[in-house]
Order: structure tokens, then sequence, then C-alpha cells
């Protein structure tokens, strides 16, 4: 009897130490679990890449999106609230060769490459200027309008500004981020950013700016004699320069809208809408 019990116990040890050898040699469950991640990992930027253009989502989602300032004669309300304008028609215009709707969102215009990038907006459509900044922040179009930046002031005040050197004791206001704020800068002259262009001209019919610089076609819109600022008047120009529409870097929108304004400048409907804002001797050939 105590044979037959020596004899299982030392079965019972022989099997477990079988066991725990068996257990050593067994490839670990979780390193095979763990390579399986990094592959799928590895093989994400592809599939990043395969998705749809920029085009393609504003398409798919029906919209595009179009960040503007209140900016006459490129973007502005009807006394309906209805934004329009010569870029904001062109816009609508777009949209509908798209098949999608339209959508305006006022921005700042200095956190405009911000609302752009963020996803905010789809393009920048507002008379904007084609400034190194912007065209190596955005994917931009072919310039459609020429334009300058030019000095308004009060009528009898700007008979006598004829060269920069009569503004040097001068006090402006600009658009923060603008063409204009640039042009005084590089001028040296003395100014005062504020909101948009609207507000620029707003500071010198108060007189708490002597003068402003704004774009050219907004000067000619709304200065002068049977306008709203009657009582100012357009002076020198600053610098010359060119309008584009900035979607974001590598968007395939901005090619889309060239080969639109290219048509529509051939069919005749730019000049047309141009003619609409007094604009037509602006555009550029497309």
């Amino acid at each position: 009897m105590k044979k037959l019990l020596a004899l299982l116990f030392a079965g019972i040890m022989i099997f477990g130490l079988a066991a725990c050898g068996g257990s050593s040699d067994a490839p670990a469950p979780a390193e095979t679990d763990a390579a399986a991640p990094a592959e799928t990992g590895a093989e994400a930027p592809a599939e990043t890449e395969a998705a749809g253009s920029d085009l393609d989502a504003i398409i798919g989602r029906g919209v595009l999106v179009v960040g503007i300032t209140d900016f006459e004669p490129m973007d502005y309300t009807d006394e309906n609230g209805e934004w329009i304008g010569f870029d904001a028609d062109m816009a609508r215009a777009f949209a509908e060769e798209l098949g999608v709707d339209i959508e305006f969102v006022e921005i700042d215009w200095d956190n405009k490459i911000l609302e752009l990038n963020s996803g905010a907006v789809d393009c920048i459509w507002n008379g904007m200027t084609l400034t190194d900044e912007v065209m190596s922040a955005m994917e931009c179009t072919n310039a459609y309008m020429s334009n300058s930046q030019a000095i308004v002031a009060a009528a009898d005040a700007a008979a006598a500004i004829t060269s920069i050197e009569d503004c040097a004791e001068l006090s402006f206001a600009v658009e923060a981020g603008s063409a204009g704020e640039a042009a005084a800068e590089d001028a040296g002259l003395t100014y005062t950013p504020v909101q948009n262009q609207a507000a620029a001209l707003m500071e010198v019919q108060a007189g708490t700016s002597d003068a402003a610089i704004i774009d050219e076609l907004m000067a000619i819109a709304m200065v002068g004699e049977g306008t709203s600022y009657a009582d100012l008047a357009q002076s020198i120009n600053l610098t010359e320069e060119e309008y584009g529409v900035g979607f974001r870097q590598g968007s395939d929108a901005a090619a889309a809208l060239n080969d639109f304004f290219a048509a529509s400048y051939a069919d005749g409907s730019m000049t047309q809408i141009a003619e609409t804002y007094g604009l037509e001797n602006s555009i550029i050939p497309q």
C-alpha cells in the first residue's frame, strides 16, 4: 500500500513539472496582439490620403461657406439683409454651378487665415489682396480684379494731400490685418487698426482720425457726393494690387474656381455682374 501511494505521488510530481515546462515554451499571446495595432497604425496615413478632396467635401456637404466682411461694393447687405456685391454675386453663381447652397459668414479680417484653417469657412472671398502672406498661407485663385490702397479724408483736407510727405503729421484709421494697414506701416505712417474698412471711414467722419486708408474700389462706392460719406473725398493712392480668393492650402476647389472664372469671363457673365457695381473697368481678363 505504501509503495502504491509513493508511485502515485511520483506520477503527480512528474505531470506537474511537464505542465510548467510546456507553459514556458508557449509564445506569449500579448506579444502577438501588440503587433496588430502597430500594423494598422502604419496603414492609417494611406487611408487619410485616400479621403475625398476639398471640392468633394463641399459638394457632399451641400453648402459653400464663404468668409467675408462688410465691404461695399464686394460684400454688403441690401435693405432685406441679403448679402450682395460683386464677390457675393460671383460666389452665389459659383455655388449654383457646383449644385450647392451658399452661406456667408462675417469674420474678423485679422483672423482670416485662422478662420480658414480651422474649417470655420471654406474660402475667403472678400476683395482679398494677394499679398505674399496670403499666397503663402492659402491656396489662391488667379487674380480677378485690380485695386489700389487709397487715402480718404475730409473733402477740404483731401485736396491738400498730394504726396506721402503730406501725410507725415496725420493720424490714420486702417482695417486690422488689411493691405491698408500694410501700406500704412510701409510708409511709416501713424495709424490705429479698427475692425473693418467701414469703421475706418467712420473714424474719419467722426474726426477721431485725420484720414483712412481703404481699398480704392470701396472709396469709389462709398465716398463723395451722393454716397454714404458725402463729406469725405479720395486723395492719392499708395499701392497697386490685385484681388484673389483663398482656400485652404492644397485645396482643389481653387482650380475649380479658376475654371469658373474663365468660363464666366468668356460668356460675359462676370462683366455683367461687375457692371452692376460699376467695376467693369477693374476686371482682370481670365
